[in-house]
């Protein structure tokens, strides 16, 4: 019955979902301008089937600013370097906030000189990096976005959490085909399978996490307790460092183990941010370019399939095609995270979410 009740989905529009979060947002203090790009990108998020960093992140966000540790008023404000580099300070805003404005800088330099490059420091989690890679293919940018988060994993040969499940993402826009998306967290496997193995009652693959003693488990529950292992062993280590170099120890945001866990109300998060734009035309015509980048694409999907395989995807492409079924469908929740998020409407006197009729 639990099953069942979980797999029963209730669907929203992405505009009610646009609406809702908007309305909510808004009832705890976030200027109606911030309160759209946020919306925006959490329900971009659903949209492409990222559910882990929709809006079903609004009860922890609101949760933070009522813990006066997220700041829903905060401005950002951006200072020149250099023509092509530039420096937002947060000042503990909404992630999303301090990160649109560093990708709209970093593709204003690049339009002008090529290249332009923004470090962000003392901002919040931003979701899904996704959004950031698409606001500058909307530019017609190529992107390398790069962000820093609290300890989870552990570099290779240690049992502590120290460095994030920090994502990796970097975009470039094609011409008739879909862009080129990348956004990859450098573990294993996302906390949330582990969390529905033990619900379960399933055994997890060794190699996922290790428990509290540091050794391999194949319990959820004694992962649960311990730590999640990076993909690819010592080279997933590396990739978590390389967030944690450029996102944290370069803008001078909180790095080597002190980013704040999102659930921790003591402190604010002082996550830091790496955002490149970059000019596709610079070394011949952007005709050039994209008729090169869809010849790309064409030879990945196109090439000859391992045994078992139907069809072959491009980097970001199931994402997008999810992305125009919900759309069209809406997007799924259950009832138990609708209700969740009807209880925040409630309590600012807000819009509660509304569902479609089936």
């Amino acid at each position: 019955m639990a099953e069942e009740a979980e797999s029963k989905k209730l669907y929203v529009s992405a505009e009610d979902a646009q609406t809702y979060v908007e309305g909510v947002l808004k009832g705890n203090g976030v200027p109606p301008e911030n309160a759209r790009i946020v919306a925006r990108c959490l329900v971009g998020a659903d949209l492409r089937g990222v559910d882990t960093h929709g809006v079903n992140r609004i009860p922890s966000y609101m949760a933070r600013i009522r813990q006066g540790v997220l700041d829903p008023k905060a401005q950002p404000t951006l200072h020149e370097i250099t023509p092509v580099v530039a420096q937002v300070d947060a000042h503990n805003a909404f992630g999303f906030i301090a990160a649109h404005m560093g990708m709209a800088k970093a593709c204003e330099m690049a339009k002008t000189y090529g290249i332009g490059m923004v470090s962000v420091k003392h901002s919040n989690h931003f979701g899904m990096s996704a959004w950031v890679v698409q606001q500058a293919i909307d530019e017609g940018m190529m992107s390398l976005v790069f962000t820093n988060s609290s300890p989870a994993l552990p570099v290779w040969g240690g049992k502590e959490k120290l460095m994030g499940v920090s994502p990796i993402a970097c975009g470039a826009p094609a011409g008739k085909e879909k862009p080129f998306i990348l956004d990859m967290a450098p573990s294993v496997a996302a906390r949330g399978k582990i969390y529905k193995a033990k619900r379960r009652g399933e055994k997890i693959p060794k190699d996922w996490a290790l428990d509290a003693e540091g050794r391999q488990t194949q319990d959820p529950a004694a992962a649960l307790e311990g730590v999640m292992l990076p993909m690819g062993g010592p080279k997933g280590s590396a990739l978590s460092v390389m967030m944690d170099v450029f996102s944290g120890v370069l803008s001078g945001s909180a790095f080597a183990g002190h980013v704040t866990n999102p659930y921790d109300p003591s402190k604010p998060a002082d996550v830091g941010h790496f955002l490149v734009a970059i000019k596709p035309d610079l070394f011949m015509s952007l005709d050039d370019f994209k008729q090169r980048m869809d010849y790309l694409y064409q030879r990945c999907v196109g090439c000859e399939k391992m045994a078992g395989v139907d069809r072959i995807f491009f980097p970001g492409e199931i994402e997008q095609l999810t992305e125009e079924r919900r759309k069209a469908e809406g997007i799924p929740y259950v009832d138990a995270e609708v209700h969740a998020l009807n209880e925040e409407a409630k309590k600012v006197g807000a819009e509660t979410i509304k569902v479609k009729q089936q």
